[in-house]
């Protein structure tokens, strides 16, 4: 039987739905829906049904019913499946995640424990270093040169203060700071204040123990005697030692520096008072230079007078002791700077002052002796194609002569009987082109060429001291081995180091580097030099009661490019003191003097000048019991100077021709003997002066002394003016009486 189509099955919709073939669709899937106002059931889509079922399908809905439930419980369970595998998946996350963080936690507490605790202390703790103080630099007779001293800051903690009124007294009374500043840095309202300046350790010690008080030290070098040696002593710059003795003695000096442990809020800031030390700074140890306190003083015055009375740009000075090697005073002054070094680090030629040490090679190998004469031909010689001259027009000359009168034409003929090998030796044993080994930073070497890179005319250029170069140093020592004998000593400027308790833990004794003649030489050389200073080209070096050793020079100075300027010179002079017994050896040199630049008008004056104040000084290195022995038998008068500084300042000499070639110029002879000054004198002015320069003064006048005091002279007994005789005693009253 047909089946029979009742529109009513699908609410009126029959043709429109099952017509077309298509499944009906409605959105949101399955859910509760109705056919013809009954109910098909729930998450159910009507569907088209098979043929044959028609009827059943009118009868009721259980058949439809059935399908719909076999429908949605397929799609269910492919739900629940999809469900239960992302709760397993999420688990395994879970789990993962777990894992890590046990792991991890167990690395931080178990492997990185130390690391971690180290890092959580870090931040409530500090570790500072604390600077260890540094080693004093003393003078030969333990004087200081250069001290380490501590300085102190003051802060305050208002909230830490318990009595402000004992803080504030305290402040006014023990650093002298103003009672409103006292008011100010210890107001409650602030957390931390510091005290302006800085206060020495023992203005800081009455504030100790006072609640709300902190002190925090500081080291910082000073230097007793300001700007006394300070090429020679360097300075301290971030802790380091920089040039001079401070930078070579470093590691000495220095010390080794300790460290706190300081705790930090949760800030990080450091909290005040509460400091451990870990462990304490070793400082450093002191160092005792062969230096003299009081020399360094007169050479480096002297210098500067030099300078200023010369107009030259710069200078040096140089004292040993020619026995031991020992530095006693180095002075430079370069480019206005007193804090040069120059004398150890710039070199030029050295001129005439070279011709002694052409002498002894002439001497030790037999060449010459004192009789033997040459020719100088009117002062100009023409010899490889270059031409020498002399100030001194003069004809046959002995040896002696030639080294009196500084004669470049007869020490270059006298040179001409060495070999190039025995001249090259000569000045290489007296240590020029090499280092001396000072113990000092930058030291030049100089330039001496070997024979094989000289040229036909380089023999007799180096006979006069060109076509090489050197420092002042090398030739202060060059001119000690003629003072001590013979022996080239390495210059000794430490003389001892002091351990922590004061004890000397190394000494530093004379070390001979060779012997570089015989002795025999040196006594027939002095005898020559001795006539330079008496009757040759230094006599305004000469004393009337010692014998003095020396040899001038002037050399042409170079400039920047390495020639000749016109017009520039160098004027120096080595002297041995006393010749007979030398205690002293002394190296001047000027760089470019104005006016009479000869080494005998400008550089032996400036040693003369110098000598007198150590003579005058109350204490001195010269042993004056052996210095008695060596006073000439018949006392000679000296050589006519002012009463200045030095004799150049108003005293420049007969002006003298200049022969533009290279060559040395003495003085033009001895000065003119002094007047007599009478039986009767009067008191000069000394007030305002220097105690160095009223001794000096007194004392050229044949009178005695007798100070009280020191700094400036402020009065004399007698007065000025008063008429005295030589021998009287003068008092002089210094400012410090």
């Amino acid at each position: 039987m047909a089946a029979v189509h009742d529109p009513r099955d699908d609410g009126g919709a029959g043709p429109e739905r099952w017509g077309t073939g298509r499944r009906p669709r409605r959105a949101g899937g399955c859910g509760p829906r109705t056919d013809g106002g009954g109910e098909l059931g729930v998450g159910c889509r009507r569907s088209r049904p098979a043929p044959g079922h028609a009827a059943a399908h009118r009868a009721g809905g259980d058949h439809h019913l059935g399908w719909c439930a076999v429908s949605r419980g397929g799609r269910g369970q492919w739900t629940d499946g999809r469900i239960r595998i992302r709760r397993r998946l999420l688990l395994v996350a879970w789990v993962l995640v777990a894992v890590v963080m046990v792991v991890r936690s167990a690395e931080v507490q178990i492997v990185e424990r130390t690391a971690w605790a180290r890092d959580a202390v870090n931040q409530h703790q500090k570790t500072r270093d604390v600077p260890a103080q540094r080693g004093r630099i003393l003078d030969r007779n333990g004087g200081d040169l250069v001290v380490s001293h501590w300085r102190a800051t003051v802060a305050v903690a208002p909230n830490e203060v318990g009595d402000r009124g004992a803080v504030e007294a305290a402040l006014v009374d023990e650093l002298g700071v103003r009672p409103q500043t006292a008011a100010r840095v210890s107001d409650p309202t602030r957390e931390w204040s510091v005290v302006p300046g800085r206060y020495s350790m023992t203005q800081v010690a009455g504030l100790r123990g006072l609640r709300g008080i902190h002190i925090q030290g500081e080291l910082r070098r000073v230097y007793p005697r300001e700007e006394l040696a300070r090429g020679l002593l360097g300075v301290v710059q971030d802790g380091i030692g920089t040039g001079g003795i401070e930078q070579a003695m470093d590691t000495v000096l220095a010390g080794r520096p300790g460290s706190d442990l300081v705790a930090r809020d949760n800030r990080g800031r450091e909290i005040p008072g509460q400091v451990v030390t870990v462990e304490p700074p070793l400082p450093g140890r002191d160092i005792v230079l062969t230096i003299d306190r009081d020399l360094q003083e007169i050479a480096e015055e002297m210098l500067a007078a030099a300078l200023d009375s010369t107009g030259a740009r710069g200078g040096d000075i140089v004292v040993t002791d020619p026995m031991t090697g020992e530095i006693m005073a180095l002075a430079s002054i370069a480019e206005g700077s007193a804090a040069a070094l120059s004398a150890v680090n710039t070199t030029f030629e050295p001129g005439s002052t070279i011709k002694p040490f052409i002498t002894t090679a002439l001497l030790r190998h037999d060449l010459v002796s004192p009789r033997d004469s040459v020719d100088t031909e009117g002062g100009r010689w023409e010899v490889n194609g270059r031409v020498i001259t002399d100030i001194h027009r003069g004809g046959w000359m002995t040896l002696p002569d030639v080294i009196r009168e500084s004669s470049n034409v007869g020490i270059a003929k006298f040179a001409s009987r060495l070999s190039e090998g025995q001249q090259y030796v000569a000045l290489r044993d007296f240590g020029f082109g090499t280092p001396t080994g000072v113990p000092l930073p930058g030291e030049a070497a100089g330039v001496l060429r070997r024979p094989e890179l000289w040229s036909n005319q380089s023999p007799q250029s180096l006979a006069i001291g060109y076509e090489l170069s050197v420092t002042p140093l090398q030739m202060a020592m060059a001119f000690g081995a003629i003072a001590n004998g013979g022996l080239l000593l390495e210059p000794r400027l430490v003389k001892e180091v002091r351990d922590h308790d004061g004890s000397p833990e190394r000494f530093g004794q004379p070390r001979v580097i060779r012997r570089v003649v015989p002795e025999s030489v040196i006594r027939t050389l002095t005898p020559m030099l001795v006539d330079v200073v008496d009757s040759g080209t230094a006599t305004r070096a000469r004393m009337a009661a010692y014998q003095m050793a020396g040899k001038t020079a002037t050399t042409r100075a170079t400039g920047s490019d390495g020639r000749y300027e016109d017009g520039a010179y160098y004027a120096s002079f080595g002297a041995i003191f006393p010749a007979d017994d030398p205690q002293l050896l002394f190296f001047v040199r000027l760089d470019r003097p104005d006016g009479s630049y000869y080494g005998g008008a400008t550089a032996a004056p400036v040693t003369l000048a110098t000598l007198e104040a150590l003579l005058s000084a109350r204490q001195s290195p010269i042993d004056r019991v052996a210095l008695a022995r060596s006073q000439r038998e018949h006392v000679a008068p000296a050589a006519a100077t002012p009463l200045v500084r030095f004799a150049v300042a108003t005293d420049p000499g007969e002006p003298e021709m200049w022969v533009p070639d290279p060559g040395d110029a003495g003085a033009a002879g001895p000065a003119e003997a002094p007047s007599g000054t009478g039986p009767a004198m009067s008191v000069p002015d000394l007030e305002g002066a220097s105690l160095r320069v009223a001794l000096r003064r007194l004392h050229k006048m044949g009178l005695r002394v007798r100070l009280e005091g020191g700094g400036t002279v402020i009065a004399t007994i007698p007065e000025e003016g008063m008429p005295v005789v030589a021998g009287d005693t003068i008092v002089v009253v210094g400012q410090g009486r």
